[in-house]
């Protein structure tokens, strides 16, 4: 059966034949799951009413594929009092493929550290089978909640059952996105702070920016309770909050031993010791373990392998990055840091996170040019002005790489140095006092 002889005449015919798909048929026969299997489920499910959107879809996935063109465009559709959140889709070929001529996405914000009961989830699924076309993704990579392929009149519908539920739309557009934060302390040994109260003191004091864009560009806030970055905050936010610790990592000399017994020594240096990237760890004689705590990195390695021998030190708190992005402009980034450490233990803690946030919020929205991320305004004006336009002070963790030009004039650099220790003593005596 050709293509045009599959062409429906009328929307949402369930009976109407199932469109041939030899090229996405290709996809099912690799060795992981394929996408094009659920979709080929929810299309067979003739019960649904979504069955027949379903058989377009991958009619157009095919038609696609078979003329190497996407026939996706944008438009404006959002719910009400609301300016962002629904990721508009029309179908240009919607003549050919009707039933799916519209196929609008529901960015949906997850709880904060994405605990949800089974109770929460059917109700999701059942609102989603009746508004739409049953396709959730958990999580898209923004970390909302996708749920994708909708109708404009159903775009209002669904959200008010999904509002009424407790959830709220996500961010799209020029706006601050939705935040995502690892489990963290409620599952996780490794957390140095709580991230998910963070979270939602973060988006609940700039909501308005969510649902009413007027920012040049994007703004991310993500949350990780340690180096290991299971939000993947570093790479992926504008304002990357991660957890760390300042005094000593903390070494069970019997776990380690024990765990040296168990797989060997060779095993033990090989997989841990050799694989420290600042060279921090020695296995002594008798099997103990030695840290130059003053080189480690915090890069999680060591604690990972050797869990029940090693965890993270008891002074925790954070590190906040800015700037990290995927393509666009200057390429990809990796956040840089800006504060080496912050305590998160106190309210006056989580309120001094807040105001650094709306600072660098205010920075952004009224420096930065249209369609420029933080970390490009950061490389457009330079770290010095960009410090101090925001009243923060440079430190030497804040270097990304030294300079390899040997052309550096030095003259004043000790009198800096030594205003920088002076400045790092006085937090430190600050810090003491406090504790």
């Amino acid at each position: 059966m050709s293509q045009d002889d599959s062409i429906r005449t009328e929307d949402n015919d369930a009976s109407a034949p199932i469109h041939p798909t030899p090229m996405l048929d290709e996809l099912e026969g690799g060795k992981w799951p394929s996408f094009v299997t659920g979709l080929k489920r929810l299309r067979d499910a003739k019960d649904k009413p979504y069955s027949a959107f379903m058989n377009d879809l991958l009619g157009q996935l095919e038609y696609s594929y078979e003329t190497k063109t996407g026939y996706w465009k944008g438009g404006a559709v959002s719910v009400l009092g609301y300016g962002g959140g629904v990721i508009p889709r029309f179908s240009e070929v919607a003549d050919r493929f009707p039933a799916s001529r519209e196929m609008h996405t529901l960015r949906i914000m997850p709880p904060a550290g994405m605990h949800y009961n089974s109770d929460i989830v059917r109700k999701l699924c059942d609102i989603w089978e009746k508004y739409g076309s049953g396709l959730i993704a958990f999580h898209g990579q923004s970390g909302d909640i996708m749920f994708q392929g909708c109708s404009t009149e159903n775009v209002q519908p669904a959200f008010d059952e999904f509002n009424e539920l407790g959830f709220d739309l996500g961010g799209a557009g020029p706006s601050l996105r939705t935040s995502v934060s690892c489990v963290g302390h409620a599952r996780c040994e490794m957390s140095c702070f709580d991230e998910i109260k963070a979270q939602r003191m973060i988006i609940n004091e700039f909501i308005d920016e969510m649902h009413r864009p007027a920012l040049p560009y994007k703004f991310k806030f993500k949350f990780s309770g340690c180096g290991n970055d299971c939000a993947n905050a570093i790479m992926r936010s504008d304002f990357a909050v991660i957890g760390t610790w300042r005094d000593d990592m903390k070494v069970n000399q019997e776990e380690v031993k024990a765990y040296v017994a168990r797989v060997g020594r060779k095993y033990a240096i090989d997989h841990v010791i050799a694989m420290c990237p600042t060279r921090a760890l020695s296995l002594n004689d008798d099997d103990s373990l030695e840290v130059d705590n003053r080189s480690c990195v915090r890069c999680m390695h060591c604690i990972n392998v050797m869990n029940k021998a090693l965890s993270p030190g008891d002074d925790r708190g954070v590190t906040i990055c800015l700037g990290g992005k995927r393509a666009l402009k200057i390429g990809d980034l990796m956040g840089t840091q800006i504060i080496p450490f912050m305590k998160m233990e106190t309210e006056e803690d989580y309120e001094a996170l807040r105001d650094l946030g709306r600072k660098m919020m205010d920075f952004f929205s009224e420096n930065a040019l249209e369609h420029e991320r933080i970390g490009e305004a950061m490389e457009r004006i330079g770290m010095p002005a960009f410090l101090d336009a925001l009243e923060i002070d440079a430190d030497p963790n804040m270097v990304n790489h030294p300079r390899t030009s040997c052309f550096v004039r030095t003259e004043g650099f000790t009198e800096e140095a030594e205003k920088y220790l002076e400045r790092k003593a006085h937090k430190d005596r600050l810090d003491i006092a406090a504790d």
